[in-house]
């Protein structure tokens, strides 16, 4: 199991090359609890262990919550929130729940760019009005999905960076 997970690393680390989503290339040095920081933002979970989304950036108002995410090529459960701004700027932040393996997880969104994020396996997709979505494999059974349009794109990163894992 290990040699066939470091191989999919590999690959998807290699795959992840020249995207304007952040994906970075480097495994977590310490496993263990992420330190969550009391929020506004509301938690997200799979049924066992909460996520919790600890920045939004300034200036966006919580919208409606979403459950489907149509890029998706199964039908999985999806739990999420958005936030609005000016100008018709939005973010998304959510879970998808049930992805069990790395092999389904790189097939959930056909023509998405494979990567890694923070050791993890990642997708990362434009659809209309050129949102750009990004979804990594948390742990077996929880994926993270941050979308963004595009006047937002730049705080994707700190966004993801800001999801942490409770449990």
């Amino acid at each position: 199991m290990r040699r066939r997970l470091a191989s999919v690393t590999i690959v998807l680390a290699v795959a992840g090359c020249g995207s304007d989503v952040p994906v970075t290339h480097t495994a977590r040095t310490t496993p263990g609890p992420a330190t969550v920081h009391e929020t506004p933002y509301p938690d997200l979970t799979c049924g066992d262990g909460k996520l919790a989304i600890t920045h939004v950036p300034s200036g966006l108002t919580p919208g409606p919550t979403f459950d489907r995410i149509k890029s998706l090529t199964r039908k999985l459960h999806v739990r999420g929130r958005s936030w609005r701004g000016t100008g018709g700027e939005q973010l998304l932040v959510g879970v998808v729940c049930g992805v069990r393996s790395v092999e389904t997880f790189a097939t959930l969104v056909s023509r998405a760019g494979l990567g890694a994020y923070e050791g993890m396996p990642a997708l990362r997709w434009r659809t209309r009005g050129d949102m750009r979505n990004f979804m990594w494999l948390e742990r077996p059974g929880v994926a993270v999905y941050v979308a963004a349009t595009p006047g937002l794109a730049q705080e994707v990163k700190e966004v993801a960076d800001g999801v942490a894992q409770d449990g």
